[in-house]
């Protein structure tokens, strides 16, 4: 139902005097209605709230990598492989459960994951050019005459391989989308669609 985050950027907008509301960060807010769960930012100035997640690296660290060497990720990737049903089958230290017991159950409460991802993508705002097209990245990506006028922001969301183009404002059928592109690799390109 909650996940506990520490003050990343990634989750925090800015960082607030201690009791103030915690602005969030859009994008983690759309992740977090996305997989229906609620974000809850640790308090400033409270070491251990986050001691508990950050002390599983230092456990794979001591008990994994400590004293060894590794010509391989797959040789890291068995290594740890084996230690993990040392690991599970131990008693936690704080609710003196067995681990594997105790993450089986937690499973099982888990709610089923939705059928589509999240989609995280960059999001930028930029004004589209009397040639109708859209700088991104130092590159240039097209968008349909009909649908856009000279000087018009339109929002771009940018994945790894992808830049779609969206309208501020929905038309009559309440579609954003305007074009989709491949991303460009390097600066300089200019991504055309010929029906735009």
């Amino acid at each position: 139902m909650t996940i506990v985050y520490d003050r990343t950027k990634t989750v925090v907008r800015r960082h607030v005097a201690p009791g103030e509301a915690v602005p969030l960060h859009p994008e983690a807010v759309g992740f977090a209605g996305h997989y229906d769960f609620d974000i809850d930012v640790l308090a400033a100035y409270r070491p251990t709230g986050k001691g508990r997640v950050e002390r599983q690296v230092l456990i794979v660290r001591d008990y994994v990598l400590s004293g060894r060497s590794f010509s391989s990720v797959e040789e890291m990737d068995a290594a740890f492989a084996t230690w993990v049903p040392q690991r599970r089958a131990q008693a936690h230290r704080t609710h003196q459960q067995i681990i594997g017991e105790r993450a089986a159950r937690d499973h099982v409460a888990l709610k089923p994951l939705p059928s589509t991802p999240y989609l995280v993508a960059e999001r930028h705002l930029r004004p589209v050019g009397k040639d109708c097209l859209v700088a991104f990245g130092g590159n240039l990506y097209s968008v349909p005459a009909r649908r856009v006028q000279p000087r018009q922001l339109v929002e771009i969301r940018a994945t790894k391989s992808q830049v779609m183009l969206h309208s501020t404002l929905a038309d009559s059928s309440g579609e954003t989308l305007l074009a989709t592109h491949p991303r460009a690799v390097g600066r300089g390109a200019r991504v055309v669609d010929e029906a735009h």
